[in-house]
């Protein structure tokens, strides 16, 4: 069975129905996993999507915040969710494709604006998030296992527009790369981009601050397709789908695609 998956922080999935449907109708992958949904599970505009052929769904929402959704072409039972670092906020749904194929779809803290928890409680949040999520890998050890999501945390040199302009800035600090290293340890998951796409400049995320993203260029890779050892030799194909970050009235996110042979 092969498939495909992506990966995209939405940034209102009610807001940018039509991005959504956009993506379904153009790309067509067979699992779509979305953050930052922003809405109730039950107002999350699901006729479009059924019609255009995703008639599974697993999600956790809220409103106006946060948010996670699996949509799905193939058969697919909800897998759980877990609220790490008992922050009370919907990031996280675990969905288990009829293949036996577990995706777990993330939305990890953005973590504020100041890289020291001692003064901003964001940041601190995100660590205990990240802390949390490797102890659960550690213990739930994942098998036929796909983790993807807004991750929030760029690791590589070659993740940023500037290594050492960004050390210091949210998302790329040495103390985030670590944590999400511990974490990816913990379940031996495999960077399924950086697999396919092992060198060179990546970016799937470009502030809205930037009167021309795509001139200046400065992108950060924060969202992230990884797979369990046992799995990840069966993925191909990553690539960033860049020129949706240039649709009207956009996510800064771009998606991020990989297929799975299996």
């Amino acid at each position: 069975m092969s498939f495909t998956l992506a990966t995209w922080n939405i940034n209102s999935v009610r807001l940018r129905e039509g991005l959504v449907a956009r993506l379904m109708s153009d790309e067509a992958p067979d699992v779509l996993c979305l953050q930052e949904c922003k809405s109730p599970v039950d107002k999350i505009p699901l006729e479009q999507f059924q019609a255009l052929g995703y008639a599974h769904m697993v999600a956790r929402g809220q409103k106006g915040y946060n948010g996670v959704a699996i949509l799905s072409k193939i058969p697919m039972e909800e897998a759980g969710a877990e609220d790490f670092a008992a922050l009370g906020h919907a990031r996280h749904i675990a969905g288990r494709l009829e293949n036996g194929v577990t995706v777990h779809n993330f939305y990890v803290p953005a973590g504020g604006d100041k890289p020291d928890r001692a003064v901003n409680d964001k940041f601190g949040q995100k660590l205990d998030y990240l802390t949390e999520m490797r102890d659960y890998f550690r213990t739930n050890a994942p098998q036929k296992a796909i983790l993807v999501g807004d991750l929030n945390i760029a690791p590589r040199e070659d993740d940023v527009w500037d290594h050492k302009k960004l050390l210091k800035v949210v998302s790329h600090t040495p103390i985030e790369v670590a944590h999400l290293a511990d974490t990816q340890d913990a379940g031996k998951w495999v960077d399924v981009t950086r697999q396919d796409i092992p060198q060179g400049r990546l970016y799937s995320w470009w502030s809205y601050r930037s009167p021309d993203w795509d001139a200046a260029d400065k992108g950060r890779r924060l969202d992230h397709v990884w797979a369990t050892p046992d799995i990840s030799n069966a993925a191909h194909s990553s690539r960033v789908l860049r020129d949706v970050r240039g649709w009207e009235q956009p996510s800064d996110h771009a998606p991020v695609f990989a297929t799975f042979d299996l």
